[in-house]
């Protein structure tokens, strides 16, 4: 019988050594030198050298295609191993899958065995593959929406909704709000907040959303404008025909809240008595325009004066109107 030729395993071109096969005399005869007969041939390629291997990467396999021809017609047993990947197939020609495998050489044998009867024939061959490093991914910000509330009212909590699509895979989102105005009193920290608008009446009020763990700016905003509060007339004090010390005190503490409110405009309503005198409606208007005028220092076109209809006994009523808001109706 003959030796196996010694392999040799290097990172090149696919190799490939031949032994002659001889028939072996039986046991029962007298020795016989052994006849030689045609090497078995194998000729192993692969359809790329180079691959770079992800574990999700189609483009990580790699066919290998035997060529292998045993002169006598005898049948061939084909074994494949490898320093890495897996294997898909037999025969003499199979899938070699590198995907995962460190960057680097790696490595796929191919064994193949004849016996007919003149012997036994094995033949081998390899070929390398280089694994190129994964591209590292690029982080994708996903597309990010915010949902304004509809139902709005005065003092009333806003609810803001956050919902996002695509992006890179794998990443826990990180939600992080801000608000341009009022207080965030539930969802920080998750898709959806509630907002404290108590004393916003009029104002806009903008939630923004923050979307971490993608190492970009991925954020989005809304805004909503709430309602404002419907502006009235305000009575501010009512008196009768008091002595006139008592009305300046009153009058003074009138042209202070004027005063806090340049836009606001002061009505002076007097409603004279069913057995008042002539005049008087006249004279108590005079006089109280004239003290706002000349002792508090209003603008006397802030100042407006009505005559209400008559009552048991005269009385004064004392209004703020802010601007915009319509006039008190006596």
């Amino acid at each position: 019988m003959f030796k196996n030729l010694p392999r040799f395993a290097r990172y090149v071109a696919p190799i490939a050594f031949v032994v002659l096969c001889g028939a072996m005399p039986a046991a029962a005869q007298k020795p016989t030198a052994a006849v030689a007969s045609a090497p078995l041939k194998l000729n192993l390629t692969s359809d790329t050298a180079v691959v770079s291997t992800c574990s999700d990467s189609t483009g990580s396999q790699v066919r290998l295609t035997a060529a292998a021809v045993s002169p006598n017609g005898n049948p061939i047993k084909y074994k494949w191993t490898t320093t890495g990947g897996t294997i898909t197939g037999e025969g003499s020609q199979v899938t070699w899958n590198l995907a995962g495998l460190k960057p680097g050489y790696h490595k796929a044998s191919l064994d193949i065995v004849s016996t007919g009867s003149e012997g036994t024939c094995q033949a081998f061959s390899s070929v390398t593959v280089l694994v190129n490093a994964c591209a590292p991914v690029r982080p994708v910000c996903p597309a990010v929406e915010i949902s304004c509330p509809t139902a709005i009212g005065i003092d009333q909590p806003l609810t803001f909704t956050s919902n996002f699509s695509g992006g890179t895979p794998g990443i826990t989102p990180v939600y992080n709000w801000t608000v341009s105005a009022g207080t965030i009193i539930e969802g920080q920290g998750t898709d959806r907040i509630k907002v404290d608008t108590t004393g916003m009446a009029g104002q806009t009020i903008r939630a923004s959303l923050s979307l971490g763990g993608y190492n970009l700016e991925c954020a989005a905003d809304c805004a909503v404008k709430l309602p404002a509060p419907k502006l009235t007339s305000r009575r501010f004090d009512e008196f009768p025909d008091i002595a006139r010390n008592d009305e300046k005190a009153r009058l003074d503490n009138f042209g202070i809240e004027l005063q806090n409110d340049p836009k606001a405009t002061a009505y002076v309503i007097v409603y004279p008595s069913k057995s008042g005198k002539r005049g008087e409606v006249q004279k108590h208007a005079g006089r109280i325009v004239d003290y706002l005028v000349n002792s508090r220092g209003l603008d006397q076109r802030r100042i407006v004066t009505l005559v209400g209809p008559k009552r048991d006994q005269l009385e004064v009523e004392l209004w703020i109107t802010p601007e915009g808001a319509p006039a008190p109706n006596p």
